[in-house]
């Protein structure tokens, strides 16, 4: 995956930071957020989505309604609902797995 990449949720795990440097342009976003946010984010030409709040677990089959072209990863310490497991492409804890390593993996 090269170029932008969308975060959304909090990032206390420091997912941002790893993803860009490792020269992925990041794009973040906090709040309830909704389709046209993503669509102004860029989402269409992302290669990236990161979520790092479960609780915005609704905006997965969004973004794939939007494209198929970009990965979808959970990051995040909570259980991913049911309903988006099968639409993910990973789903990692940071607790066991850290950001720098995340991000080196994702970005091409």
């Amino acid at each position: 995956m090269t170029g932008r990449a969308i975060v959304v949720g909090p990032d206390d795990d420091d997912i941002t930071t790893a993803l860009e440097a490792e020269g992925a342009d990041v794009v973040r976003l906090e709040g309830v957020v909704t389709r046209p946010q993503l669509e102004e984010a860029g989402i269409v030409d992302a290669g990236l989505y990161v979520l790092t709040d479960v609780g915005q677990a609704t905006t997965i089959p969004i973004v794939r309604d939007l494209t198929d072209e970009l990965r979808t990863v959970v990051y995040a310490r909570d259980t991913i609902p049911e309903f988006v497991r099968g639409q993910l492409d990973l789903a990692v804890d940071p607790q066991l797995v850290d950001a720098s390593l995340v991000a080196e993996e994702l970005v091409d």
